[in-house]
């Protein structure tokens, strides 16, 4: 991490700077104004945690990644990556982190005009506005290219038809940056386009998917019938719409994977706390080997994936041709160890682990749906076994 400023040189720390220690100590401190359950409470209530990002917003932690010059601390990927791990490990995650901050604030910071940064990127670096982020479609999940939402030329503007569904923060989103296809003048889909629709636009639908509980956020299906969209609401223009995708998605997989980390650690963080405070026949179950090694081996793991979510942020944060890599890799390396931490968290636990009460239920749901989501470890695998192993491309 840097002060203040990206470096070009992609630089891993290996012990946290003070700067790092601040940034973690004082989001620990908001948090912990919280209760433990809040996110639960939250969900219930349906009001996506609203207060703890407005307290991460004036404290200017929501914008870290976003360059000074549009408001944001400067401090790319490296530093939203803090942020990410240490609410997560709090129970006070936001998916807002990764399609308002992450992505909405990557794609806007390289891609969009000077008006549009003024327009969105200076409340997505303060928090006053938050994106949610739409490509996924029922028929188009892993393949973009399948995309069917439409972008048609209509007077000096557009219109918008289509669906998207699983979209993530869309109830509290002040606007959504929607991945679209523009129609040509021969009537044809042609390359994708990104936009902008305000959240309550005219033709713009919204149902809510029923999820098991996992978090604050809801799930989404989103319906365009004929919505207008003015010129300037392109990002990219006409041409530069899967380029400016592309710098969206691989910040998106680095906070995730931090998520991930901050949840596994929760996890541990219980489990241990048990294992030292539990006694059985006189004796703390943490010293049996069949609970200890377990929780040793998945801290291991778990170290490993937060050693790989920082080399692909400052990858991310050098624009290296080898973060889309490390993003990936990041991605499922912190899902995989998230599951084992929070799985023998539960197995640690007994029945307990099992009850609302101790709250590591939860954490598997949230574990388990990054998994798959937003793109699935078998995808990430054919990633690897193509453009870092040089195989033949499987599908």
């Amino acid at each position: 991490m840097t002060s203040g400023t990206i470096d070009a040189t992609p630089v891993l720390r290996l012990t946290p700077s003070d700067e790092e220690v601040a940034i973690r100590d004082a989001v620990r401190k908001i948090c912990a104004k919280y209760p433990e359950d809040h996110m639960r409470q939250s969900a219930e209530r349906g009001d996506a945690m609203a207060d703890v990002w407005a307290d991460l917003a004036a404290g200017g932690f929501v914008g870290l990644n976003i360059p000074e010059e549009w408001g944001g601390g400067g401090l790319g990927m490296s530093g939203l990556i803090v942020v990410a791990e240490e609410t997560s490990r709090a129970a006070k995650g936001s998916v807002m982190l990764v399609v308002s901050s992450a992505i909405a604030g990557s794609v806007l910071s390289r891609h969009a005009t000077e008006e549009q940064k003024d327009r969105w990127l200076r409340g997505i670096a303060d928090g006053t506005t938050k994106l949610a982020f739409a490509i996924t479609e029922p028929d188009a999940g892993s393949n973009a290219h399948n995309l069917r939402t439409e972008l048609r030329r209509s007077g000096d503007g557009y219109v918008l038809d289509g669906q998207k569904t699983f979209i993530s923060g869309a109830e509290s989103a002040d606007a959504i940056l929607v991945v679209a296809r523009l129609r040509d003048t021969n009537g044809q889909l042609a390359q994708p386009v990104l936009c902008v629709v305000d959240a309550n636009a005219p033709g713009l639908r919204r149902h809510t998917i029923a999820m098991p509980f996992i978090g604050a956020d809801e799930q989404s299906q989103l319906f365009f019938d004929g919505v207008a969209v003015d010129a300037d609401r392109l990002i990219g223009g006409e041409n530069g719409g899967m380029s400016a995708v592309f710098d969206g998605l691989n910040p998106e997989r680095v906070i995730i994977a931090a998520l991930m980390t901050g949840n596994g650690q929760r996890a541990l963080d219980k489990a241990t706390e048990y294992a030292r405070d539990r006694t059985v026949w006189s004796t703390p179950i943490g010293a049996h080997q069949g609970v200890a090694h377990p929780l040793a081996e998945a801290k291991i793991e778990l170290e490993l994936a937060r050693l790989m979510t920082q080399k692909a942020a400052a990858l991310v944060d050098a624009g290296s041709a080898e973060a889309g890599e490390a993003a990936n890799m990041a991605k499922y390396a912190a899902a995989e160890a998230s599951i084992k931490c929070v799985d023998q968290a539960i197995q640690t636990h007994g029945g307990n682990g099992f009850t609302i009460e101790y709250g590591i239920s939860d954490l598997w749901w949230f574990a388990r749906l990054m998994r798959t989501a937003p793109v699935s470890r078998e995808m990430i695998l054919n990633y690897v076994a193509q453009h870092s192993l040089k195989l033949p491309r499987s599908y």
